[in-house]
């Protein structure tokens, strides 16, 4: 599970294997949520809505290595 970075107890994740849409796993304590990186949306899974905007706002800041690291994973889906 190559973490990608960690920040207020939150793990943003990009695992190997992957599926599109391009998406990160951000994990909080009990919490995982997937969401896009192209549109920020919430894919799936729940957070609390103040980690939540703490990982839109990392995406906003980090989308295109956010992309680049996902398809460096998986360059099938390239």
């Amino acid at each position: 599970m190559p973490t990608i970075d960690y920040f207020d107890g939150i793990s943003i994740n990009i695992y190997y294997g992957e599926h599109v849409p391009p998406h990160v796993h951000a994990l909080y304590n009990e919490f995982e949520a997937l969401i896009e990186i192209e549109s920020k949306d919430l894919y799936a899974g729940y957070l609390p809505a103040k980690q939540l905007k703490k990982v839109v706002r990392w995406l906003q800041e980090n989308e295109d290595e956010a992309l680049e690291i996902f398809y460096q994973f998986n360059e099938k889906l390239r």
